[in-house]
């Protein structure tokens, strides 16, 4: 698996989006960072209140100039799914990324277990989460990957960690 490095270019990225244009990372634009949230899928409870989180706060971040989006491997139906039934309007839902891409991620992937919790099928393979600021430049700030849904950053202390970052010109750590 892959080590990404803070200050380091990270991986191309290209997806389809549920309700606009293909997201590419290169292609982004922020201001500041862009906010990459790798989700389980439709299948997750978790999920569901983490980028549910997320979707609230989607203009706060945009208030600091950063774009954010909420990418899994699940199909392009599932995804769609996520967005109804879950009642997301604000962040972009990517889908289809290939387990290959989620590994050059560094992210983790799982075997299904059959049917969650919440009585939707888990797909056959999955990557776990992970969460990624990313600076215009396409290097690498911050990132935090899960081996599991729990225990996940709280999009509100990192837009606290955003504005003292900003106010500081703090560097991306962990570089050596």
């Amino acid at each position: 698996m892959p080590h990404l490095v803070p200050r380091q270019p990270v991986p191309a990225l290209a997806v389809p989006t549920v309700d606009g244009p293909a997201f590419d990372l290169a292609a982004a634009t922020p201001e500041r960072f862009s906010l990459v949230v790798f989700y389980r899928g439709l299948h997750c409870p978790i999920c569901k209140t983490y980028v549910s989180e997320l979707d609230r706060l989607v203009k706060e971040f945009a208030d600091r100039g950063v774009a954010t989006i909420a990418i899994s491997g699940d199909t392009e139906e599932r995804a769609r799914r996520t967005r109804d039934d879950w009642g997301l309007g604000s962040v972009p839902i990517g889908y289809g990324l290939p387990l290959d891409k989620a590994r050059e991620w560094g992210l983790y992937v799982s075997t299904s277990r059959g049917m969650t919790s919440i009585g939707i099928e888990e797909p056959a393979r999955f990557s776990e989460p992970g969460v990624f600021l990313v600076r215009p430049d396409g290097t690498l700030y911050w990132a935090s990957v899960q081996t599991m849904p729990f225990a996940r950053p709280h999009f509100r202390e990192m837009l606290g960690a955003i504005d003292f970052v900003v106010a500081k010109d703090y560097p991306a750590r962990g570089e050596a």
